[in-house]
């Protein structure tokens, strides 16, 4: 199709009264850019893509797409298809006459038409169903017939509203895997919004995270992940959650910095680039697989004490909840399931050089070297 969109957001804002939904966002995405949006209930994340598509007015600053202010422009001539949570087919109408159906109101030749609607349900694998009713499809098939209708508009950017949460998980899997594919296939822009933030480490090419409408960071998602701005985003991207620890700079080696934790115990994080003081409140962060069990040693250094509360068994790795002195929980990630029985009582050893260190005001002080992406 080679229609493509690049959107530029320059102080995007929307107040509803009294209400400040978005704060002035800033924002590029590029031509055939799989961006997500992600983040919590309320974010925003949703009131921006409709602003985006024309369906809520922008209370100030300018959205460009391909260098045009779009401000003014309706919804329908914005050259943007949306795909909605809800499918909203008409059941008295064919899979073809579904997909066709705007095109049909627009007056598009039936022979254009069809060849069109053909086209995209050979894309979606939806050929053998064209002559069904909605209500002889199931959920996946239905949500592709969604996506068929958007396609057959030849539009220059996709817009995808949590498309998947109505489905089973096994489901959502294969529908993520489909819908990266379609963007190569369709060579076009999409944006996609979800609360999921595995869907989002999954699928995109780069992950906005929205919180209290502001962008808390955009980036690809290895380094989001591996190199979180903020507490925030530490705490919501990743599966399960990294954990939290509060401490005290205890001392600043310049290439180490040791970390008084509240509950006990001294941490030594890599962070040859940090500029914080001794006596500092600093928040650790460390992901469940950058933690391993020692044989314990009260005497020891940059270990953790704790008892494992809870064993959670997963098939290819295990992870085991970690009950803390002062009752909070650490999270670790094992390859083995033998190595720790519930009620236990475990040594925790972080890596030094995966960690990560927030200061006062949540921000990042250490930036770990950047892992490839696919």
């Amino acid at each position: 199709m080679g229609i493509m969109a690049k959107l530029v957001l320059e102080k995007v804002e929307k107040r509803y009264e009294t209400f400040h939904a978005i704060k002035g966002i800033d924002l590029t995405i590029d031509d055939r850019e799989f961006v997500v949006f992600v983040g919590p209930s309320g974010c925003g994340k949703t009131t921006l893509l409709r602003m985006i598509a024309g369906l809520e007015e922008i209370s100030g600053g300018v959205l460009s797409i391909d260098g045009m202010s779009a401000n003014d422009i309706p919804a329908d001539r914005r050259g943007l298809a949306m795909v909605f949570q809800t499918y909203a087919l008409y059941p008295h109408m064919t899979v073809a006459e579904n997909m066709g159906f705007a095109l049909r109101m627009a007056k598009v030749p039936g022979r254009e038409i069809a060849a069109r609607v053909s086209r995209a349900a050979a894309m979606l694998q939806l050929g053998p169903v064209l002559e069904r009713r909605p209500q002889a499809l199931s959920g996946g098939q239905r949500q592709r017939v969604a996506i068929g209708r958007a396609i057959v508009r030849n539009p220059r950017g996709f817009l995808f509203d949590e498309p998947l949460s109505n489905l089973d998980a096994a489901l959502r899997v294969q529908m993520r895997t489909e819908l990266v594919k379609l963007n190569r296939q369709l060579q076009t822009t999409m944006i996609y919004v979800t609360h999921d933030q595995v869907e989002a480490m999954t699928m995109a090419d780069r992950i906005v995270v929205l919180n209290g409408g502001i962008v808390e960071q955009v980036g690809r998602p290895l380094e989001l992940y591996d190199n979180p701005a903020n507490v925030f985003v530490a705490g919501f991207i990743g599966s399960p959650k990294i954990n939290l620890l509060e401490g005290v700079v205890a001392e600043n080696d310049g290439s180490c910095v040791r970390v008084r934790l509240d509950d006990a115990g001294v941490i030594g994080v890599v962070a040859p680039q940090a500029s914080v003081a001794a006596g500092t409140r600093v928040t650790l962060g460390v992901r469940p697989e950058h933690v391993s069990f020692a044989s314990r040693d009260p005497k020891g250094g940059d270990q953790i004490g704790g008892v494992a509360d809870f064993v959670e068994h997963l098939g290819s790795e295990t992870l085991v909840y970690v009950r803390r002195p002062d009752e909070g929980t650490m999270i670790v990630k094992v390859g083995d399931p033998s190595v720790v029985r519930r009620g236990d009582a475990v040594t925790m050893v972080p890596r030094a050089d995966r960690a990560l260190l927030f200061g006062p005001d949540g921000r990042a002080l250490v930036r770990r070297p950047a892992r490839g992406v696919s």
